[in-house]
């Protein structure tokens, strides 16, 4: 079940009425009428029509608190996860046209840089922390690395048949 939301600030922009209402409504019916153009589900040139559905399904939504708070609990993941995003694809594109560099250190590079911002994510999220604690941390703890790095070997080696066996070697 969805978590009651907090408003940090004392702005218009913070106000639950502008929070739980006006903004998961313009959302929620800018998509479905952004659908409903794009798939011409209810026909071609009908954008009444699809307005009117958008809004009857917009103002549904709104009308059932659990369905506002689902919303406003992945808006702020969507904007995080889209700002990592565009993080990754900043630091790819800048190196990814090497052009003397062999495609194998670009692929080295991109396992990298992707490495990278996964780690400053971790770290930032204090994730980091965590799976250090749970990995070199308390009692029991070894087994479980013992055992991720048991199955690790295993996926390597299937990978491996797998490869060979399409390969035709």
């Amino acid at each position: 079940m969805a978590e009651p939301f907090t408003y940090g600030g004392q702005t218009i922009l913070s106000h639950p009425i502008f929070v739980e209402t006006i903004l998961p409504f313009l959302l929620v019916f800018t998509i479905v009428f952004a659908i409903l153009q794009k798939s011409k589900v209810l026909g071609d040139g009908k954008k009444q029509i699809d307005a009117i559905v958008s809004l009857a399904i917009a103002l549904i939504v709104i009308s059932f608190a659990q369905a506002v708070g689902i919303i406003l609990q992945l808006i702020p993941f969507l904007a995080v996860s889209l700002v990592i995003l565009l993080v990754l694809f900043i630091l790819l594109g800048s190196f990814w046209k090497i052009d003397d560099a062999p495609k194998g250190f670009q692929y080295l590079l991109v396992a990298v840089i992707t490495v990278a911002v996964a780690i400053a994510v971790m770290y930032f999220t204090n994730a980091w922390q965590w799976l250090l604690d749970l990995l070199y941390g308390g009692i029991g703890e070894s087994e479980l690395l013992t055992n991720a790095i048991f199955i690790i070997v295993i996926a390597a080696a299937v990978v491996a048949v797998v490869w060979q066996t399409k390969s035709g070697k």
